[in-house]
Protein backbone atom coordinates (compact mmCIF):
# COMPACT_ATOMS: atom_id res chain seq x y z
CA UNK A 1 0.00 0.00 0.00
CA UNK A 2 1.62 3.11 -1.04
CA UNK A 3 1.63 6.17 1.32
CA UNK A 4 -0.28 9.48 0.94
CA UNK A 5 1.42 12.36 -0.40
CA UNK A 6 3.00 14.13 2.28
CA UNK A 7 2.08 12.46 5.21
CA UNK A 8 4.71 9.61 5.25
CA UNK A 9 1.29 7.26 6.46
CA UNK A 10 -0.32 4.41 4.18
CA UNK A 11 -3.84 5.63 3.15
CA UNK A 12 -5.75 3.72 5.69
CA UNK A 13 -4.05 5.12 8.51
CA UNK A 14 -4.31 8.62 7.03
CA UNK A 15 -7.99 8.53 6.87
CA UNK A 16 -8.41 7.23 10.16
CA UNK A 17 -6.52 10.17 11.39
CA UNK A 18 -8.38 12.73 9.25
CA UNK A 19 -11.62 10.89 11.12
CA UNK A 20 -10.33 10.93 14.50
CA UNK A 21 -9.75 14.84 13.92
CA UNK A 22 -12.79 15.32 12.94
CA UNK A 23 -14.17 13.79 15.74
CA UNK A 24 -12.20 15.79 17.97
CA UNK A 25 -13.91 18.79 16.69
CA UNK A 26 -17.32 17.12 17.40
CA UNK A 27 -16.57 16.48 20.88
CA UNK A 28 -14.93 20.39 21.35
CA UNK A 29 -18.41 21.56 19.54
CA UNK A 30 -20.35 19.78 22.27
CA UNK A 31 -17.98 21.13 24.93
CA UNK A 32 -18.27 25.42 23.52
CA UNK A 33 -21.80 24.85 22.82
CA UNK A 34 -22.65 23.69 26.65
CA UNK A 35 -20.51 26.08 28.13
CA UNK A 36 -22.45 28.76 26.49
CA UNK A 37 -25.05 27.38 27.34
CA UNK A 38 -24.06 27.06 30.85
CA UNK A 39 -22.71 30.62 30.95
CA UNK A 40 -25.67 32.08 29.66
CA UNK A 41 -28.45 30.34 32.05
CA UNK A 42 -26.37 31.13 34.97
CA UNK A 43 -27.13 34.75 34.83
CA UNK A 44 -31.16 34.17 35.54
CA UNK A 45 -30.56 31.92 38.40
CA UNK A 46 -28.73 28.87 39.64
CA UNK A 47 -31.77 26.20 39.25
CA UNK A 48 -31.87 27.26 35.44
CA UNK A 49 -28.10 25.75 34.82
CA UNK A 50 -28.90 22.44 36.50
CA UNK A 51 -30.67 20.73 33.36
CA UNK A 52 -27.57 22.01 31.46
CA UNK A 53 -24.93 20.77 33.58
CA UNK A 54 -26.45 17.34 33.60
CA UNK A 55 -26.15 17.21 30.04
CA UNK A 56 -22.55 18.64 30.41
CA UNK A 57 -21.76 15.83 32.89
CA UNK A 58 -23.63 13.25 30.69
CA UNK A 59 -21.47 13.84 27.75
CA UNK A 60 -18.45 14.44 29.18
CA UNK A 61 -18.74 10.77 30.85
CA UNK A 62 -17.58 9.32 27.77
CA UNK A 63 -19.74 6.92 25.28
CA UNK A 64 -18.52 5.02 22.27
CA UNK A 65 -19.42 8.20 19.89
CA UNK A 66 -21.37 5.54 17.31
CA UNK A 67 -23.73 7.93 15.33
CA UNK A 68 -21.01 10.75 15.11
CA UNK A 69 -18.13 8.18 13.67
CA UNK A 70 -20.56 6.95 11.47
CA UNK A 71 -21.65 10.82 10.82
CA UNK A 72 -18.33 12.05 9.99
CA UNK A 73 -17.35 8.88 8.20
CA UNK A 74 -20.01 8.94 5.83
CA UNK A 75 -19.34 12.40 5.02
CA UNK A 76 -15.43 11.25 4.53
CA UNK A 77 -16.35 8.00 2.17
CA UNK A 78 -18.29 10.51 -0.28
CA UNK A 79 -15.49 13.06 -1.14
CA UNK A 80 -17.23 15.80 1.88
CA UNK A 81 -14.55 18.47 2.63
CA UNK A 82 -13.28 17.67 6.29
CA UNK A 83 -13.28 21.08 7.07
CA UNK A 84 -16.80 21.96 6.38
CA UNK A 85 -18.19 22.86 9.45
CA UNK A 86 -21.70 21.78 8.73
CA UNK A 87 -20.27 17.98 9.22
CA UNK A 88 -19.20 18.77 12.73
CA UNK A 89 -22.64 20.51 13.65
CA UNK A 90 -24.34 17.56 12.36
CA UNK A 91 -21.87 14.90 14.10
CA UNK A 92 -22.56 16.95 17.36
CA UNK A 93 -26.71 17.13 16.76
CA UNK A 94 -26.56 13.66 16.35
CA UNK A 95 -24.53 12.92 19.62
CA UNK A 96 -27.02 15.26 21.13
CA UNK A 97 -29.78 13.42 20.03
CA UNK A 98 -28.71 10.32 21.20
CA UNK A 99 -28.26 11.74 24.81
CA UNK A 100 -31.45 13.13 24.85
CA UNK A 101 -32.62 9.26 24.41
CA UNK A 102 -29.95 8.26 26.93
CA UNK A 103 -31.84 9.67 29.44
CA UNK A 104 -35.53 8.96 28.56
CA UNK A 105 -34.37 5.23 27.97
CA UNK A 106 -33.71 5.41 31.87
CA UNK A 107 -36.48 6.42 32.95
CA UNK A 108 -38.44 3.92 30.52
CA UNK A 109 -36.03 1.10 31.89
CA UNK A 110 -35.92 2.18 35.44
CA UNK A 111 -32.44 2.25 35.51
CA UNK A 112 -30.34 3.34 37.89
CA UNK A 113 -26.79 3.40 36.54
CA UNK A 114 -25.03 4.76 33.05
CA UNK A 115 -21.51 4.84 32.21
CA UNK A 116 -20.92 3.74 35.91
CA UNK A 117 -22.63 6.44 37.60
CA UNK A 118 -26.42 7.35 38.70
CA UNK A 119 -28.51 7.96 36.14
CA UNK A 120 -30.16 11.63 35.55
CA UNK A 121 -33.61 10.49 37.51
CA UNK A 122 -32.09 8.29 40.43
CA UNK A 123 -29.22 11.34 41.06
CA UNK A 124 -32.11 13.65 41.15
CA UNK A 125 -34.23 11.51 43.04
CA UNK A 126 -31.67 11.00 45.56
CA UNK A 127 -31.06 14.82 45.66
CA UNK A 128 -34.86 15.14 46.85
CA UNK A 129 -34.39 12.96 48.96
CA UNK A 130 -31.58 14.34 50.73
CA UNK A 131 -32.84 17.81 51.07
CA UNK A 132 -36.07 16.67 52.76
CA UNK A 133 -38.23 18.12 49.75
CA UNK A 134 -41.62 18.63 48.84
CA UNK A 135 -44.04 15.96 47.11
CA UNK A 136 -42.28 12.00 45.85
CA UNK A 137 -38.89 11.67 45.04
CA UNK A 138 -39.14 9.14 42.74
CA UNK A 139 -41.86 11.74 40.71
CA UNK A 140 -39.35 14.27 41.33
CA UNK A 141 -36.29 12.45 39.47
CA UNK A 142 -38.38 11.48 36.66
CA UNK A 143 -39.61 14.64 35.84
CA UNK A 144 -36.15 15.94 35.57
CA UNK A 145 -35.23 13.43 33.41
CA UNK A 146 -38.07 14.25 30.99
CA UNK A 147 -37.25 17.78 31.19
CA UNK A 148 -32.81 17.63 30.41
CA UNK A 149 -34.12 14.61 27.47
CA UNK A 150 -36.52 17.33 25.87
CA UNK A 151 -33.38 20.17 26.70
CA UNK A 152 -30.79 17.99 24.62
CA UNK A 153 -33.56 17.16 21.79
CA UNK A 154 -34.32 21.03 22.10
CA UNK A 155 -30.18 21.37 21.20
CA UNK A 156 -29.89 18.82 18.59
CA UNK A 157 -32.56 20.87 16.50
CA UNK A 158 -30.31 23.58 17.63
CA UNK A 159 -27.42 22.20 16.43
CA UNK A 160 -28.81 20.87 12.93
CA UNK A 161 -30.50 23.99 12.12
CA UNK A 162 -28.47 25.13 9.76
CA UNK A 163 -27.96 22.32 7.43
CA UNK A 164 -29.10 22.16 3.93
CA UNK A 165 -33.05 20.93 2.83
CA UNK A 166 -31.70 17.69 1.78
CA UNK A 167 -30.12 17.13 4.70
CA UNK A 168 -32.68 18.50 7.18
CA UNK A 169 -34.90 15.47 5.33
CA UNK A 170 -32.84 12.80 6.78
CA UNK A 171 -32.83 14.24 10.24
CA UNK A 172 -36.94 14.83 10.43
CA UNK A 173 -36.83 11.47 9.22
CA UNK A 174 -34.75 9.93 11.77
CA UNK A 175 -35.81 11.69 14.77
CA UNK A 176 -39.58 10.24 14.15
CA UNK A 177 -38.02 6.76 13.81
CA UNK A 178 -36.86 7.22 16.73
CA UNK A 179 -39.62 8.38 18.95
CA UNK A 180 -41.95 5.59 16.74
CA UNK A 181 -39.24 3.26 17.17
CA UNK A 182 -39.04 4.13 21.29
CA UNK A 183 -42.87 3.41 21.15
CA UNK A 184 -43.00 0.00 19.66
CA UNK A 185 -39.90 -1.22 21.87
CA UNK A 186 -42.14 -0.63 25.06
CA UNK A 187 -45.20 -1.61 23.39
CA UNK A 188 -43.81 -4.64 22.91
CA UNK A 189 -42.24 -5.30 25.93
CA UNK A 190 -45.85 -4.59 27.53
CA UNK A 191 -47.97 -6.85 25.43
CA UNK A 192 -44.72 -9.66 25.78
CA UNK A 193 -45.69 -11.67 22.86
CA UNK A 194 -43.84 -14.21 20.88
CA UNK A 195 -43.19 -12.61 17.42
CA UNK A 196 -39.63 -12.81 16.15
CA UNK A 197 -40.61 -10.83 13.24
CA UNK A 198 -41.81 -8.04 15.97
CA UNK A 199 -38.65 -8.09 17.42
CA UNK A 200 -36.47 -7.31 14.39
CA UNK A 201 -38.35 -4.69 13.00
CA UNK A 202 -37.98 -3.09 16.52
CA UNK A 203 -34.77 -3.28 15.98
CA UNK A 204 -34.45 -2.02 12.86
CA UNK A 205 -36.57 0.90 13.84
CA UNK A 206 -35.32 1.84 16.96
CA UNK A 207 -31.78 0.91 16.45
CA UNK A 208 -30.69 0.15 12.75
CA UNK A 209 -31.97 2.92 11.44
CA UNK A 210 -30.83 5.59 13.96
CA UNK A 211 -27.76 4.24 15.04
CA UNK A 212 -25.64 3.48 11.60
CA UNK A 213 -27.82 4.21 8.37
CA UNK A 214 -29.00 7.64 8.79
CA UNK A 215 -25.84 8.84 10.42
CA UNK A 216 -24.31 7.64 7.32
CA UNK A 217 -27.00 9.08 5.16
CA UNK A 218 -26.59 12.68 6.77
CA UNK A 219 -22.76 12.87 6.64
CA UNK A 220 -23.13 11.81 2.67
CA UNK A 221 -25.98 14.18 2.33
CA UNK A 222 -23.61 17.18 4.11
CA UNK A 223 -21.22 15.70 1.12
CA UNK A 224 -24.23 16.51 -1.38
CA UNK A 225 -23.89 12.33 -2.32
CA UNK A 226 -27.42 11.10 -2.68
CA UNK A 227 -26.55 8.60 -4.76
CA UNK A 228 -25.01 6.61 -1.63
CA UNK A 229 -28.28 6.30 -0.23
CA UNK A 230 -28.74 2.69 -1.64
CA UNK A 231 -25.29 0.97 -0.47
CA UNK A 232 -25.69 3.29 2.92
CA UNK A 233 -29.10 1.67 3.24
CA UNK A 234 -28.73 -1.55 3.13
CA UNK A 235 -25.25 -1.33 5.19
CA UNK A 236 -26.72 0.38 7.97
CA UNK A 237 -29.62 -1.46 8.05
CA UNK A 238 -27.73 -4.88 8.65
CA UNK A 239 -24.82 -4.07 10.45
CA UNK A 240 -27.68 -1.31 12.62
CA UNK A 241 -29.19 -4.65 13.28
CA UNK A 242 -26.16 -6.64 14.50
CA UNK A 243 -25.08 -3.57 16.94
CA UNK A 244 -28.55 -4.12 18.56
CA UNK A 245 -28.27 -8.26 18.49
CA UNK A 246 -25.17 -7.30 20.36
CA UNK A 247 -26.58 -4.65 22.72
CA UNK A 248 -28.90 -8.09 23.54
CA UNK A 249 -26.58 -9.94 24.24
CA UNK A 250 -24.31 -7.54 26.67
CA UNK A 251 -27.53 -7.37 28.37
CA UNK A 252 -27.97 -10.76 29.15
CA UNK A 253 -24.31 -11.72 29.72
CA UNK A 254 -22.06 -8.84 29.72
CA UNK A 255 -20.45 -7.57 32.39
CA UNK A 256 -21.94 -4.53 34.23
CA UNK A 257 -17.94 -3.46 34.78
CA UNK A 258 -17.42 -3.19 31.32
CA UNK A 259 -21.15 -1.98 29.86
CA UNK A 260 -21.56 0.57 32.63
CA UNK A 261 -25.37 -0.23 33.74
CA UNK A 262 -26.55 -3.40 35.79
CA UNK A 263 -26.99 -6.56 33.69
CA UNK A 264 -30.36 -8.40 33.02
CA UNK A 265 -32.35 -5.02 32.19
CA UNK A 266 -33.97 -6.38 29.30
CA UNK A 267 -35.18 -9.26 31.29
CA UNK A 268 -36.79 -6.90 34.15
CA UNK A 269 -38.48 -4.75 31.56
CA UNK A 270 -39.84 -7.37 29.31
CA UNK A 271 -38.12 -6.77 25.87
CA UNK A 272 -39.41 -9.10 23.50
CA UNK A 273 -35.76 -9.17 21.98
CA UNK A 274 -34.89 -11.39 19.40
CA UNK A 275 -32.69 -13.40 21.73
CA UNK A 276 -35.51 -13.79 23.94
CA UNK A 277 -38.02 -14.55 21.20
CA UNK A 278 -36.32 -16.95 19.65
CA UNK A 279 -35.50 -18.83 23.09
CA UNK A 280 -39.17 -18.95 24.61
CA UNK A 281 -40.27 -20.26 21.40
CA UNK A 282 -37.98 -23.47 22.40
CA UNK A 283 -38.63 -23.66 26.11
CA UNK A 284 -41.79 -22.12 27.65
CA UNK A 285 -40.48 -22.08 30.88
CA UNK A 286 -38.50 -18.87 30.04
CA UNK A 287 -41.60 -16.73 30.12
CA UNK A 288 -42.58 -17.91 33.44
CA UNK A 289 -38.65 -17.36 34.72
CA UNK A 290 -39.05 -13.72 33.14
CA UNK A 291 -42.52 -12.32 34.22
CA UNK A 292 -42.94 -14.03 37.43
CA UNK A 293 -40.18 -11.64 38.72
CA UNK A 294 -38.82 -14.12 41.64
CA UNK A 295 -35.95 -15.49 39.79
CA UNK A 296 -32.40 -14.10 39.84
CA UNK A 297 -30.78 -12.89 36.15
CA UNK A 298 -28.51 -15.33 36.48
CA UNK A 299 -31.25 -18.23 36.22
CA UNK A 300 -32.64 -16.70 32.84
CA UNK A 301 -29.23 -16.72 31.31
CA UNK A 302 -28.32 -20.00 32.39
CA UNK A 303 -32.11 -21.59 30.52
CA UNK A 304 -31.11 -19.28 27.78
CA UNK A 305 -27.69 -20.92 27.09
CA UNK A 306 -29.37 -24.32 27.42
CA UNK A 307 -31.20 -23.39 24.41
CA UNK A 308 -28.46 -22.78 21.92
CA UNK A 309 -30.35 -19.28 21.00
CA UNK A 310 -27.16 -17.33 21.75
CA UNK A 311 -25.18 -19.02 19.56
CA UNK A 312 -27.85 -18.91 17.07
CA UNK A 313 -27.55 -14.83 17.41
CA UNK A 314 -24.27 -14.59 17.06
CA UNK A 315 -24.62 -16.47 13.60
CA UNK A 316 -27.43 -14.35 12.85
CA UNK A 317 -24.62 -11.35 13.82
CA UNK A 318 -22.10 -12.96 11.32
CA UNK A 319 -24.54 -12.90 8.54
CA UNK A 320 -25.78 -9.33 9.02
CA UNK A 321 -22.07 -8.11 9.23
CA UNK A 322 -20.77 -10.50 5.80
CA UNK A 323 -24.39 -9.18 4.20
CA UNK A 324 -23.57 -5.24 5.13
CA UNK A 325 -20.43 -5.16 4.05
CA UNK A 326 -21.46 -7.02 0.65
CA UNK A 327 -23.67 -4.18 0.41
CA UNK A 328 -20.75 -1.49 -0.24
CA UNK A 329 -18.53 -3.66 -2.26
CA UNK A 330 -19.66 -2.18 -5.33
CA UNK A 331 -20.75 1.66 -3.71
CA UNK A 332 -18.31 4.40 -5.56
CA UNK A 333 -16.65 4.71 -2.72
CA UNK A 334 -12.43 4.90 -2.30
CA UNK A 335 -11.45 1.65 -0.98
CA UNK A 336 -9.68 2.79 2.13
CA UNK A 337 -13.29 4.63 3.21
CA UNK A 338 -14.75 0.55 1.96
CA UNK A 339 -11.88 -0.78 3.92
CA UNK A 340 -12.97 1.66 7.41
CA UNK A 341 -16.42 0.67 6.74
CA UNK A 342 -16.26 -2.61 7.19
CA UNK A 343 -13.45 -2.53 10.07
CA UNK A 344 -16.48 -0.20 11.85
CA UNK A 345 -18.84 -2.77 11.22
CA UNK A 346 -16.95 -5.53 12.88
CA UNK A 347 -16.43 -3.24 15.66
CA UNK A 348 -19.68 -2.38 16.78
CA UNK A 349 -20.97 -5.85 15.84
CA UNK A 350 -18.38 -7.48 18.17
CA UNK A 351 -18.05 -4.63 21.19
CA UNK A 352 -18.39 -6.14 24.71
CA UNK A 353 -19.59 -2.70 25.99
Amino acid sequence: MTSSPGTGQDPAAAARRTSQVLLGRVEEHLRSFLTAEHDTWATVDERAVVAVDALSDLVASGGKRIRPAFCVTGHLAAGGDPDDGAIVAAAAALEMLHVSALVHDDVFDASTRRRGEPTVHAHHSALHTANAWQGEARRFGESVAVLVGDLALVYSDQLMSSAPATVLEVWNTLRAELMIGQYMDIAAAAEFSVDPRLSRLVALVKSGHYTIHRPLAVGASVAGRPDLAPAFKEYGEAVGEAFQLRDDLLDAFGDAADTGKPAGLDFQQHKMTLLLGWAMQRDDRIRTLVTSGRHAPAEVRDRLLDTGVPADVEAHIADLVERGCKAIADAPIDTVWRDELTAMATKVAYRNA
